[in-house]
């Protein structure tokens, strides 16, 4: 009788270590999100029930954008949330591979990607594709759901404490209710009068025809697209 061949043992227990915690953490990540939806969801309705006592002008709404994409539109501002459909790690200098709860096993290093940024409601509203928006946080959630923040003023440190941290609906509510603060505090700036002061007549028409003066809070920022290549390379 003809026997069967043997795979290569070491493709078969990377498969069943690495490649399955991987597919783990896709749907542990893809859960929280759905989670996260649900969150945005009541935040929304909650708010603009109550700001409407106060100024009815004053609009919140969540807008779903698909599977991995949601949003939450308030005063002038949009904050859209996206998950990543990959799983990453971190080089071999991040503070991570120092926490004794990744090193007692190294497939909880493992993290899906949720990403917040926040823009101005009017590049949207407007299609003003030059505009600028600011990544001001990401959410790592690993195989055991476990998880913590990086970004702007509290992101830094409210959330970075991965060995003991469960993700679940009030801790996903209150990072919500964070990046709302955060946007909402950060105003939008004047750009520089003397950056300013000469035009050209293309400029100025494309500017009349259909709004796309670059715009965003903070003068000079640019959101470069490297977030998928940085994500294993930057604390």
């Amino acid at each position: 009788m003809e026997e069967t061949p043997q795979c290569n043992p070491k493709i078969i227990e990377l498969l069943s270590t690495k490649s399955s915690t991987k597919q783990l953490v896709f749907r542990q990540t893809k859960e929280m999100f759905a989670l996260l939806k649900k969150c945005l969801q009541e935040i929304a309705d909650q708010l603009n029930n109550q700001i409407c006592n106060v100024d009815s002008s004053v609009v919140v709404d969540y807008v779903d954008r698909g599977e991995y994409e949601a949003e939450i539109r308030f005063s002038g501002d949009v904050i859209i949330f996206q998950m990543h459909t990959n799983v990453f790690t971190f080089d071999k200098t991040h503070g991570i591979w120092k926490n004794s709860y990744v090193r007692e096993d190294s497939m909880r290093a493992y993290f899906g990607m949720i990403n917040m940024f926040n823009f101005l409601s009017d590049s949207l509203k407007y299609n003003r594709l030059g505009d600028v928006g600011h990544l001001i946080g990401r959410v790592f959630v690993n195989k055991d759901k476990h998880f913590f923040v990086e970004g702007k003023r509290q992101f830094g440190y409210q959330f970075n404490n991965v060995a003991g941290d469960v993700l679940d609906e009030d801790k996903l509510k209150k990072i919500v209710e964070m990046s709302l603060i955060y946007a909402l505090d950060f105003d939008l700036t004047t750009p520089d009068f003397n950056l300013n002061r000469e035009v050209t007549v293309h400029q100025i028409q494309a500017m009349s025809s259909d709004l796309k003066s670059s715009t965003s809070k903070k003068l000079g920022f640019r959101f470069k697209s490297n977030i998928e290549t940085n994500a294993s390379k930057k604390s």
